[in-house]
């Protein structure tokens, strides 16, 4: 009898110990849909770099660009259901799921680039906006970001917002960027991402609204030769991560991944200011890319910018309903508090 127990304690603890063996090693799936020379690309290959480092080994992060494992919506709904362990989706999609990170989709909320970081970096904020996202199956860890973005269009140049009035543009398919558009005058359309130059060339619309840098890459102002850098939304896009997988982790391993976040974020945004500066493939600035193929730049004054943000305060009112006036309240008041 005693050494069937024996057997029987020393087989519990090889099997805890091929459990624990099994555990050691976790190989995770991180999918987003920026193409792989990209400084949001960039930032996601960064993550699975420090998490490997700083584990020892125990996780590796397999990282699957410019959306191989589908759209972002198809990314988000894989993350809630478990299938897939992290993903990056931009708010504008993601808000779909969690109205409250529309808060900062606002056209023209931020009054520059230094501001807007102050106020998305800002730990005090990051909790509250992430901490709408598990009751809707998310968990949110840090930012990725596809730059500010820019108006680009076949008609005229834009200064004003009554420049705006009548042109069929192109948008992300989410609420805020169609009730943005529509309160300029414009009529937005939805088209999928990869028919936009089509659209453009073929005259289905009139303008399109993206970074100026992807606007370049995608040939859009082969079509579309006036461009304004109005600077009118900043794409963010929330690194979610399955609930199952984050429980799995010990509390060390959070504290890495929180900390991956933020070296993301920082390799994003330096490649992305790399990139303006020498753009990938081309070899030339942007502006260099401009004056050599006739593309109009126009940059908005303070004041002519002031003018679409007063333009846009019927849209902050209805989304104040959408995302929670309290919520809503402490969002302009961090900016304000930044600001300073």
């Amino acid at each position: 009898m005693r050494k069937v127990l024996i057997t029987m304690v020393a087989l519990a603890i090889a099997l805890c110990g091929l459990s624990a063996a099994a555990q050691a090693k976790m190989t995770f799936k991180f999918g987003h849909i920026a193409p792989p020379f990209h400084g949001q690309s960039k930032g996601v290959d960064a993550f699975a770099k420090y998490v490997e480092e700083k584990t020892g080994g125990k996780i590796k992060i397999k990282t699957f660009p410019f959306g191989q494992l589908g759209s972002e919506r198809s990314l988000a709904e894989q993350v809630q259901a478990g299938t897939l362990e992290i993903a990056s989706v931009t708010t504008a999609v993601l808000s779909n799921y969690v109205p409250q990170v529309a808060v900062t989709d606002l056209p023209f909320v931020f009054p520059n680039r230094k501001i807007a970081y102050k106020v998305v970096d800002d730990p005090e904020f990051q909790e509250k906006i992430f901490g709408f996202l598990p009751a809707k199956g998310f968990v949110g860890i840090g930012w990725t970001e596809n730059e500010f973005r820019d108006l680009n269009n076949t008609k005229r140049d834009i200064r004003t917002p009554e420049d705006v009035k009548g042109l069929k543009i192109r948008v992300m398919n989410s609420p805020v960027y169609m009730d943005t558009f529509k309160q300029l005058g414009a009529s937005p359309v939805g088209i999928p991402f990869p028919e936009l130059y089509n659209a453009l060339q073929q005259g289905v619309i009139d303008a399109q609204e993206n970074p100026l840098y992807t606007s370049i890459l995608i040939k859009a102002t082969e079509v579309a030769k006036h461009v304004t850098n109005t600077d009118h939304i900043l794409t963010e896009c929330v690194i979610i991560v399955s609930p199952d997988t984050w429980d799995m982790l010990s509390e060390k391993q959070k504290k890495i991944f929180k900390e991956a976040a933020k070296v993301c974020i920082k390799t994003n945004r330096e490649e992305t200011a790399k990139q303006a500066k020498k753009m990938f493939k081309l070899n030339m600035s942007i502006e260099e890319y401009c004056k050599k193929n006739g593309v109009k730049v126009i940059d908005l004054s303070p004041a002519e910018r002031q003018a679409f943000a007063d333009a846009m305060k019927p849209v902050w009112s209805k989304y104040r309903e959408i995302v929670g006036p309290e919520f809503y309240d402490y969002f302009q008041a961090k900016i304000k508090e930044h600001s300073k």
